[in-house]
């Protein structure tokens, strides 16, 4: 199967990934090249996010695939995915030829320009979300991005605790982020927001008396993620396998969508048990 190529230009943070997945779909395209990522349907199938990078200098080359074992394990991943057309995202016509040539990829059957599909007023409005809010967009949902992204996740779908959805968000297939190029420093979430997240799901489950202890484990190793260790006290009489695990799946839930941090683990130890009060 021959493989054809659409490229979308434009610069950098008016809208492309935006708009990525309706271009995708108005060419017939059923893969994209975004940000070093190759993506197909809401699967992130190789790669390795420029918005991942701690600077813009890294993220650039990570874009354009300077990296020789990153662009073979796209290029490979590109051969066995049954893509048959494949929209390249791009800043410039420059930097689809960088693309093209890493990936050994063919011409462009077709080139579409931001400014073709874009009013002037929606380009200025998501250069105002990028340049003052340090918004990106990345086109696949966060849950599938959460593992391939190290940096914050913005504007969350829901309010986990009350299920209003937020009016004129985004499309579900997509990623608001914040990489850590976009701050000025590091923002980081301290322990104790997780220790009170933690405190707000106890709150509401009626069969764990007490947590007595709550402590975060962070990798050293510069891996991704962290882990939650939590001791409780549960009442006599409950079914402790189900309270725990529903306990543990939210402390989860909640963590990774109030923070955007990625749990690797909830670890729930029944440190004792006590008699409901009469």
């Amino acid at each position: 199967m021959s493989l054809e190529i659409v490229a979308f230009v434009g610069p950098s943070g008016t809208g492309k990934s935006h708009r990525a997945i309706s271009v995708a779909y108005q060419n017939k395209c059923d893969g994209i090249i975004d940000d070093g990522l190759l993506i197909k349907g809401t699967k992130i199938l190789a790669g390795f996010s420029a918005k991942n990078e701690d600077n813009k200098i890294q993220a650039v080359k990570r874009a354009i695939f300077v990296d020789d074992a990153h662009a073979n394990e796209v290029r490979f991943a590109l051969q066995n995915s049954g893509i048959s057309r494949l929209l390249v995202i791009a800043t410039s016509d420059h930097m689809i030829e960088r693309i093209r040539e890493k990936l050994s990829l063919p011409v462009p059957v077709k080139t579409v320009y931001i400014n073709e599909i874009a009013t002037k007023s929606e380009i200025k409005h998501a250069k105002y979300s990028r340049m003052q809010e340090g918004k990106h967009i990345v086109p696949v949902p966060s849950v599938e991005l959460k593992p391939h992204f190290t940096g914050y996740f913005a504007d969350l779908p829901y309010n986990i605790f009350s299920g209003d959805k937020k009016e004129g968000h985004l499309d579900a297939n997509c990623s608001i982020v914040r990489p850590n190029f976009s701050f000025y420093g590091k923002l980081l979430i301290a322990d104790t927001v997780l220790q009170d997240i933690v405190n707000i799901v106890f709150e509401d489950n009626p069969e764990i008396k007490k947590v007595t202890d709550i402590r975060i484990r962070r990798r050293s190793d510069g891996n991704k993620g962290i882990t939650i260790l939590v001791e409780v006290i549960i009442y006599y009489g409950s079914k402790i396998r189900e309270v725990i695990r529903d306990f543990q799946n939210k402390i989860k839930t909640y963590a990774e969508f109030m923070t955007g941090l990625q749990v690797l683990n909830v670890n729930v130890s029944v440190r004792n048990l006590a008699m409901r009060e009469n």
